[in-house]
């Protein structure tokens, strides 16, 4: 799914973003990358959307090998992820529906196709009675559960999370991180970059710890996640978000 052989990214100002990281990640994992501001967690980020190309080494995201992706093969690349981001980049003048609707037309979806999918997908992450809404009536939870929904509704194989609980308040991060973590049950890769180790800490997923541009630590997933943490935060049931996640299947 993910590998990173060897990588070394230095900027042209001299900047060692990147040093020998070697990491493997496969489909299916759920993946906090954790580190302090300037640690590497952006350029590792930028590496495997290819917005930047590594000064050694080798990306693989995918089946595609980066340093072998040709430009007009980026968009097909990219279309493999959903990104959601700490900002939510919403269109202010479109509603909800027509936000994550975006999102398939820019890939060609017939109105047929989206009419069907989205709302399935607001379903699934809470938002059904919101869809006529505008992004300016909502609150920060659910801006960022409206990123979520499209960044899942082309049904990417990998969701990439850059801080996307860095603009709301701590109840709701539990609540979009346990929002990722019910997508990652049904198989959905996620990799998910924070700088909030109390967050991680309350849920059991392999966790990388980038420092100075190195990997220095790499600890594996626990068995199980601690939902009775979330029950405490008064964070999770109450939403009525993925009813039926028990049941598995695909996104």
């Amino acid at each position: 799914m993910i590998e990173f052989k060897g990588v070394h990214k230095t900027y042209d100002n001299g900047v060692k973003a990147l040093k020998d990281v070697n990491i493997m990640i496969d489909k299916g994992e759920f993946v906090f990358i954790v580190g302090a501001s300037g640690a590497g967690k952006s350029t590792f980020l930028k590496l495997m959307m290819r917005e930047e190309v590594p000064s050694a080494g080798e990306v693989i995201v995918n089946d595609y090998k980066l340093s072998k992706v040709k430009r007009r093969e980026i968009p097909y690349l990219r279309r493999t992820m959903g990104i959601v981001f700490q900002d939510f980049r919403l269109i202010n003048n479109m509603t909800v529906f027509d936000n994550v609707a975006f999102a398939m037309r820019v890939t060609g979806s017939s109105y047929r196709n989206i009419r069907k999918r989205v709302p399935y997908i607001l379903g699934l992450v809470g938002l059904q009675s919101k869809a006529r809404s505008f992004p300016a009536e909502l609150s920060g939870g659910e801006q960022q559960r409206v990123g979520l929904a499209r960044a899942l509704v082309n049904n990417p194989s990998l969701i990439i999370a850059d801080e996307p609980t860095g603009n709301i308040d701590p109840e709701l991060s539990f609540e979009i991180v346990e929002l990722l973590t019910e997508i990652n049950r049904r198989g959905t890769t996620i990799l998910m970059v924070t700088h909030e180790r109390d967050l991680v800490r309350m849920f059991h997923h392999r966790v990388i710890e980038i420092r100075d541009g190195c990997v220095v630590s790499d600890v594996a997933a626990r068995k199980r996640t601690d939902k009775a943490a979330f029950h405490e935060a008064g964070a999770v049931d109450a939403t009525g978000i993925f009813p039926s996640a028990k049941q598995g299947g695909e996104i």
